[in-house]
């Protein structure tokens, strides 16, 4: 090994530790499975009432079902980010508390945005693919402050929700499709964020 990849190797190391040592602790798993129950639940409760919506208040409807979700869902995640503003000690710690509440901020209001000019104009078949595509875009935005193995994940939500975008209403709107990507994704995301607290203990 030379000198020149030595040393670079020595600062690929160190950007890796200052990586970990940026990346928010606090971040809570349990709120992130929580919100993957969530959608879950919502995609259960769409199916019993409108597996795959097709008329203006079967659309309306879904997005009552869906947008409750997401509101409920941010509340829980929010919470435990307060909670944790509130019990950090150090002002580093509430710098990343901050920090990790405002990275996917901008996301989520762009996407409460699209979702009701899309109700407003009719095109709710959008939504899905908007949805995926603002929590991707956040997830990217948080990367530094979520386990390594959440960016696959990031970059799974930001390709199918480009993909939602010109696939048919009926797939698009189906039961099944939000639950699969925000109740599994959801869920894995917690799953690593408790892995990686339990390891650092």
């Amino acid at each position: 090994m030379t000198e020149l990849d030595r040393a670079l190797s020595d600062i690929a190391e160190v950007r890796e530790r200052l990586a970990m040592a940026q990346r928010f602790k606090g971040y809570s798993g349990v709120a992130a499975m929580i919100s993957g129950a969530l959608a879950v639940l919502a995609g259960f409760v769409q199916r019993a009432l409108i597996a795959v919506p097709s008329s203006v208040a079967e659309k309306h409807l879904y997005f009552a079902i869906w947008f409750s979700c997401a509101a409920i869902a941010a509340l829980v995640n929010y919470g435990a980010i307060l909670n944790w503003f509130r019990s950090d000690a150090s002002l580093r710690d509430r710098w990343q508390t901050r920090t990790v509440g405002l990275a996917i901020l901008p996301a989520l209001l762009l996407g409460a945005g699209f979702s009701f000019g899309l109700l407003a104009h009719g095109e709710i078949a959008l939504l899905p693919g908007v949805w995926y595509g603002c929590y991707g875009v956040g997830l990217f935005a948080s990367r530094t402050m979520l386990p390594n193995g959440a960016l696959p994940i990031s970059a799974a939500f930001l390709a199918l929700g480009i993909a939602l975008l010109f696939i048919p209403a009926s797939i698009a709107l189906s039961w099944w499709m939000l639950p699969l990507g925000f109740g599994v994704g959801q869920c894995v995301i917690g799953m690593l964020i408790r892995r990686e607290s339990v390891v650092k203990r």
